[in-house]
């Protein structure tokens, strides 16, 4: 039975540091009761105390902590980085789908030097792409009630790759950063702190993705 979320430690993140600076199997043998203990345990019992509300949002979700965490070994065939293990981790909570770049997700990621959250669409095809922008051409008004609540208000930032020569469109100045992206996402990061320390983080996390689910749902239309 997996153990309830109590915070991560301040062990979670000295582990992280010291692994950056001893990222060979050696180290990582002799230190994985730690990892096991002050990362990989915390991080399943945060994803599995956020399943209510995920559920809430979309059903059709992966709640699978043993699926959705992130593993902290690098598959180095396929990789420029060499070095064997990963410096942070992170859980993501997506529909099972056969091409997960086609739908949009949400994604907590933890490392040394803090964390940071968010929901949207990573490396989406063009298709996919260009199904949000007909929406928003379609809905302007709706996606900018939506969007200025998340940015404005909530404090969430925008992110994605732009396009080197923008694509030509009609709509007003406030659309083109949200238009002129191969890909599309909100995001906040925060430095290492005491809230991540404490049980209630879990509702923290959890408060902030369903105030995600507005766009959530917007993009989840455009993949539908």
């Amino acid at each position: 039975m997996s153990e309830l979320f109590t915070g991560f430690t301040p062990k979670t993140f000295k582990f992280f540091n010291e692994l950056k600076e001893n990222n060979y199997k050696p180290w990582f043998d002799e230190h994985k009761p730690v990892y096991e203990k002050e990362v990989l345990q915390p991080l399943k019992a945060l994803a599995l105390a956020m399943t209510p509300a995920m559920y809430a949002i979309d059903s059709q979700m992966d709640f699978r902590p043993n699926k959705i965490v992130s593993r902290i070994y690098r598959d180095i065939r396929f990789s420029h980085n060499k070095l064997p293990y990963k410096t942070n981790m992170w859980f993501t909570f997506q529909r099972i789908v056969d091409d997960w770049l086609a739908f949009p997700g949400y994604y907590l990621e933890v490392g040394s030097e803090g964390y940071q959250y968010g929901m949207g669409l990573f490396m989406a095809k063009k298709k996919v792409m260009d199904g949000y922008r007909s929406k928003i051409e379609y809905e302007p008004e709706h996606f900018r009630e939506i969007t200025e609540e998340l940015t404005v208000k909530q404090g969430f930032i925008m992110g994605g790759e732009e396009y080197k020569r923008p694509l030509n469109n009609d709509l007003p100045d406030y659309f083109q950063p949200w238009i002129q992206r191969k890909t599309i996402y909100l995001y906040k990061s925060f430095p290492v702190g005491e809230e991540l320390f404490d049980a209630g983080f879990a509702q923290y996390m959890a408060d902030e993705f369903t105030r995600l689910q507005p766009f959530y749902n917007f993009l989840i239309d455009v993949c539908d």
